[in-house]
């Protein structure tokens, strides 16, 4: 497929209703506005029909997904001439049957691999904020995108940020260049309380992001820091560098959202204000640059940048990523699966806080890592860690 960045870009969004998919939304009506020729041509969501229907009709949106069954036929009632897709399988099918050329994934954990993969597999230009994607599944995404010629566009502030730094990156192998890639995060919502206030925390506490307005599960993640592991495993893959050389430091302030380490000491470092929508604009204008609508950094009121290693005492889901990277094949998948199904029970208050690492920790262990070989033998392991972690919370309850 040709990817001139001139060309009009017909875009899905899949997860148009979360954090993500509405932000994405908000940076199209600004560049459309701008003179950017976008066309949204597909939205995807679990069953929040109100806002699809919206959103539908603001964009003038003909093809439409959504899981819930019961929910389709009320988007189908309200949207009499539009064509949606219904089922677990509903947003696999709208990127199958769509005309695109971009496709936004943004639906929150393994939920979007198969769409996700549809879409490299059709070579699209691939605008990933769905993290679990990589983390489940990178070596049959890289592979599939190398065949394809699909183009994947981090829009997580950090990767999207190291993206930018490799850009002048040309005639040297990454291996060879750099030294390290350091992936900034916050600390989340417990960077400054005792262990012991930790372990017991409600989802109350554990959803008080300092800095980001996300949805749940990824601050959730951000708490336990299991979010900055998902993505040492995706840095990984995007940008084929070792284990070794990937390092999350926590920086407070979130106004450095990654930097790269050069072997000859040079440090490229990306900057602004913490808006998901920088990193959004970027991957929809890529390889160009245009006017933007987050808030821009006013160098002289920048109080102190501070960073220091985050401590394994408190974040130790740090170590079980780097573990499932080391096991390899499906061991990822298993470590993201048993983490989606841990923190539905801790905001279900089925568990403690405390206890969430703790069943991803014993998911990864007694659950064999297989090739991870194919999108059905990630699936499965996928599956065998829910059952793990539902065995685990029914022993404990039983």
């Amino acid at each position: 497929m040709s990817h001139s960045s001139d060309q009009p870009r017909r875009l899905i969004v899949l997860g148009s209703t979360g954090s993500i998919g509405a932000n994405t939304l908000s940076v199209v009506d600004h560049l459309t506005r701008n003179g950017s020729e976008i066309e949204i041509v597909g939205l995807a969501a679990r069953s929040s029909t109100t806002s699809l229907i919206e959103q539908a009709k603001r964009f003038n949106v003909q093809h439409l997904a959504v899981a819930d069954k019961a929910s389709a036929a009320k988007l189908q009632e309200a949207l009499p001439d539009a064509k949606v897709f219904a089922g677990w399988d509903a947003a696999y099918q709208l990127v199958k049957n769509t005309e695109c050329t971009d496709v936004a994934a943004a639906i929150v954990g393994i939920a979007g691999l198969p769409a996700t993969l549809a879409a490299v597999e059709l070579g699209r230009r691939i605008h990933l904020s769905n993290k679990e994607t990589l983390v489940a599944a990178g070596d049959l995404i890289t592979r599939h995108a190398a065949k394809s010629g699909a183009v994947l566009l981090p829009v997580d502030s950090e990767h999207s940020a190291i993206f930018q730094c490799l850009a002048g990156v040309k005639d040297q192998p990454r291996s060879k260049s750099v030294r390290r890639l350091v992936l900034t995060a916050s600390g989340g919502a417990f960077r400054e309380r005792s262990l012991e206030q930790i372990a017991d925390s409600t989802p109350e506490d554990a959803l008080k992001h300092p800095t980001w307005d996300m949805g749940p599960k990824v601050t959730i993640d951000s708490a336990t820091m299991m979010n900055k592991g998902l993505e040492v495993i995706e840095a990984h893959w995007l940008f084929g560098v070792s284990p070794d050389k990937i390092q999350p430091l926590i920086h407070p302030q979130s106004l450095v959202h990654s930097f790269v380490e050069f072997i000859d000491g040079s440090v490229l470092a990306q900057l602004n204000p913490p808006d998901m929508r920088s990193p959004i604009q970027f991957a929809l204008t890529w390889p160009h640059r245009t006017a933007g609508c987050g808030d821009k950094l006013d160098w002289t009121k920048l109080s102190d940048l501070n960073f220091y290693p985050p401590d394994p005492a408190r974040y130790p889901a740090i170590e079980l990523c780097y573990r499932a990277l080391q096991l390899g094949g499906t061991a990822p998948a298993v470590l993201n699966a048993a983490n989606e199904a841990a923190v539905q029970a801790f905001l279900e208050r089925k568990i403690a806080f405390g206890r969430i690492v703790e069943l991803v920790a014993h998911a990864l262990e007694t659950t064999k890592p297989q090739s991870a070989d194919s999108l059905t033998t990630i699936l499965n392991a996928d599956q065998a860690a829910r059952d793990c972690v539902a065995e685990e919370l029914t022993a404990k309850h039983g």
